[in-house]
C-alpha cells in the first residue's frame, strides 16, 4: 500500500456559482498535512528498495516533514537540515516524527549545502520539488480525480518549486487530459515561475519576499517549466493579503486550516479573475494543504497585512 491517502474531492457550495461547480482535491487531509506526501512518499519508498539506510531532506516545511514522517513508516533514520529562518512549530512536527533536525544557514540553499556535506554513501536524498519520482507520485491525485468521476474543465493549484505542477500536468497528459487548462498561481514576492515565463527561460529571483515561504524557491524546477511550454498553463499572482484571507475564509466554510502557499490558489478559486476560469463549468482545485502556519499566526499575519 503507498503511503499516503486516497483523499476526498468534495463539491464546495462556498465557492461554487450559478452554472459552475468547484470541486477541491483535499491534500490537506494527508496525514502529515500537505500533497507532499504523495511524491515523498514515493520517493523514500523506492529509494528504500534501492538499499537507502537514511533519509535525508533540506526543508523546514512540509516536504521535511513528509520525509520524517515516511521514514518513520519505513522505519529508516531521517536527518533534516533546516534554515535559521524555520519556526519552532514545523521544526516541533518534524521532531516529532523522530527526526534528527539541524538548523543552519539563513536559507534553503544555504541549509541545503550543508545537507550534501553530511551525505554519506548509504544516505538517500529526498528533494523537495524537483525529482521524477515526486512527480510520478504527485500525479496520482489526478488518477484519484478521474476515478472519483470528475474531468475538470480547468485545474488551479499553487506554485513554489514548480512540483505539484509537474506531477500535475503528468497526471493531467496521462488520462488524456491535454486540453484542460491549469491555472498556476503564485503569491508576489515568490513568483519564479511567471519570471521564467516572462524570461522564456528559468530565471532566479534575488530574494523571496513573500509570507508564503513555502512557495519560496527563487528558482523553479526546469520541469515546471517546461511543462507550461508542453501544456495549456496561465501564471497568476496574488497578495499575500489575498492568500492569507483565503485560509481564514477556507478555514469558516471548510474547517480546515491550510497555510498561506495553498491560500494563494484558494484565492483565485473565490475570484475567478481570469476568462479560462469563468468559463469553467467544473473547476477542480488543488487544496495542497500545509502545516506551517497555525490559524492563529494566520489571524496575526491579516492583521500585519493590513497595518500594511
Amino acid at each position: 500500500m503507498p503511503l499516503h491517502l486516497t483523499t476526498p474531492l468534495i463539491e464546495s457550495d462556498a465557492y461554487g456559482r450559478p452554472g459552475q461547480a468547484t470541486w477541491l482535491k483535499m491534500e490537506a487531509l494527508q496525514p502529515c498535512g500537505s500533497f507532499k506526501l504523495r511524491g515523498v512518499g514515493h520517493a523514500c519508498e523506492v529509494l528504500a528498495g534501492r538499499g537507502a539506510r537514511r533519509l535525508l531532506s533540506s526543508s523546514g516545511g512540509n516536504a521535511g516533514l513528509a520525509v520524517a514522517w515516511a521514514g518513520r513508516r519505513l522505519g529508516l533514520p531521517v536527518t533534516v537540515v533546516v534554515p535559521e529562518t524555520t519556526l519552532a512549530h514545523p521544526k516541533a512536527l518534524i521532531a516529532q516524527q523522530g527526526a534528527e533536525v539541524i538548523v543552519h544557514g539563513s536559507s534553503w540553499q544555504e541549509a541545503n549545502d550543508h545537507l550534501q556535506q553530511l551525505r554519506g554513501p548509504d544516505d538517500a536524498f529526498v528533494h523537495p520539488f524537483d525529482d521524477p519520482l515526486l512527480w510520478q507520485g504527485h500525479a496520482t491525485m489526478i488518477d484519484e480525480v478521474a476515478a472519483q468521476g470528475l474531468r475538470p474543465d480547468a485545474v488551479v493549484l499553487s506554485v513554489g518549486g514548480g512540483g505539484l505542477l509537474s506531477g500535475v500536468v503528468q497526471g493531467l497528459q496521462a488520462q488524456g487530459w491535454h486540453d484542460v487548462p491549469v491555472v498556476a498561481v503564485e503569491t508576489t514576492g515568490a513568483a519564479s515561475l511567471a519570471a521564467a515565463l516572462q524570461a522564456g527561460e528559468l530565471v532566479t529571483l534575488p530574494a523571496i519576499t513573500s509570507v508564503a515561504t513555502s512557495l519560496g524557491a527563487r528558482r523553479v524546477a526546469e520541469q515546471a517549466l517546461a511543462c507550461a511550454r508542453a501544456h495549456p498553463v496561465q501564471a497568476v499572482q496574488v497578495s499575500d493579503a489575498q492568500a492569507v484571507q483565503a485560509c481564514l475564509r477556507f478555514a469558516d466554510d471548510h474547517r480546515v486550516v491550510v497555510e498561506p502557499a495553498c491560500g494563494a490558489a484558494l484565492a483565485v478559486a473565490m475570484e475567478r479573475p481570469l476568462p479560462v476560469l469563468q468559463q469553467a463549468r467544473r473547476l477542480l482545485v488543488i487544496v495542497c494543504g500545509g502545516v506551517c502556519t497555525p490559524h492563529a499566526d494566520l489571524r496575526r499575519l491579516a492583521a500585519a497585512l493590513a497595518g500594511g
